[in-house]
C-alpha cells in the first residue's frame, strides 16, 4: 500500500524521479444525510457549543475517499500519487460526497539528491 509520505499535493515528489506515470486516478467516499444528526448539530450550534462530530464526519469522508485513491493506485502498480486534490460537494437531500484524485505515478530515489 502506498505510504502517506508518498501522497503529495505538489507535482513531484521530493527525493525521487517519477519513472512512470499510470494516469490520473481517484476515490470517492459518501454519506446520506442523516436527519437527526443534522437536527442535533444545529442545535448544538446554537448554543455555542463545538460540532466535533461534524469534523469528525469529514475527517473520517476524507480518509475514505484517499484509502480508495491509495487502493486504486496500487492495483496499477503506482508507489505514489502527486497532485493530489479533493472535492467535496453537497447533494440537496444533505448528502455528502467527497472525491480524492491525484496522478498515480512510480519513482525512485533519486541517486543524486542528499
Amino acid at each position: 500500500m502506498i505510504s502517506n509520505d508518498n501522497i503529495v499535493t505538489f507535482d513531484r515528489l521530493d527525493g525521487y524521479r517519477t519513472l512512470r506515470s499510470f494516469g490520473y486516478v481517484s476515490g470517492t467516499a459518501s454519506r446520506p444525510r442523516n436527519r437527526l444528526r443534522s437536527t442535533f448539530r444545529s442545535l448544538g450550534m446554537l448554543i455555542g457549543l463545538a460540532s466535533a462530530e461534524f469534523l469528525s464526519d469529514a475527517e473520517q469522508l476524507r480518509s475514505d475517499a484517499l484509502q480508495a485513491l491509495r487502493r486504486r493506485a496500487d492495483a496499477l502498480g503506482a508507489n505514489a500519487v502527486i497532485g493530489l486534490q479533493f472535492f467535496v460537494s453537497e447533494g440537496d437531500d444533505g448528502s455528502c460526497e467527497v472525491v480524492a484524485f491525484g496522478q498515480a505515478v512510480a519513482v525512485a530515489a533519486d541517486a543524486g539528491a542528499p
